[in-house]
């Protein structure tokens, strides 16, 4: 969900995908970087990240793994959102809710049941892109995380979680203290929407 996979699991070893677009170009990425020729697997992934009209975590896959590469994303790219997860902690896991500039969205909740949107129609295009517009807003105010990605919240505690070409950008505390500051509240406002249409059309979505 947060476009953070290992190179092996994008797509896996024994993906019958890997045959086709963009995931041969990410297991020829994933060989040179192997062989050690960094510079063919810099160009193969750059050539990923220009494509257009791709789901919208491979340009998040392909920005991970060039940075990894020490490929920065230009000025014009870097802040671009391409994704918002929110992740609510509750005492038998998270409740997570996701949106995606490709127009699909998530809903996992914390039993393990959920609902994944991958756009038939346009009926929840309005909800998708009032949360990625807060998440924009927030990720141009706050600098990117430079570590791995933390563990899901627990205990009352929500993490804003903002996926750009420059890595992960996040806001962490209690639901109660978010939900007030304006910034947090920006987001998680939308996302609950979200979440609730999600809930609501979960008969006629693919499970």
């Amino acid at each position: 969900m947060f476009g953070d996979l290992p190179a092996s699991e994008w797509p896996s070893e024994d993906g019958q995908q890997a045959t086709t677009e963009p995931w041969a170009s990410f297991v020829a990425a994933r060989k040179h970087g192997q062989a050690g020729k960094t510079d063919l697997a810099v160009a193969e992934l750059e050539r990923i990240a220009a494509t257009p009209s791709l789901e919208s975590r491979h340009y998040l896959q392909a920005w991970h793994f060039l940075r990894l590469l020490k490929v920065k994303p230009p000025a014009d790219k870097a802040k671009v959102v391409h994704g918002v997860v929110v992740e609510v902690g509750l005492p038998g896991g998270a409740d997570i809710v996701a949106a995606y500039a490709d127009g699909t969205a998530r809903y996992l909740h914390h039993t393990g049941a959920g609902v994944f949107w991958e756009r038939p129609d346009s009926s929840l295009d309005a909800e998708i892109q009032a949360l990625l517009t807060a998440g924009h807003e927030v990720a141009s105010r706050i600098g990117p995380w430079e570590q791995a990605r933390p563990e899901a919240p627990t205990n009352g505690n929500v993490r804003l979680n903002m996926l750009t070409p420059s890595g992960l950008h996040f806001g962490y505390g209690s639901f109660e203290a978010l939900s007030k500051d304006p910034m947090g509240k920006a987001i998680i406002d939308p996302a609950t929407q979200l979440m609730v249409r999600l809930t609501e059309l979960r008969k006629t979505v693919r499970m």
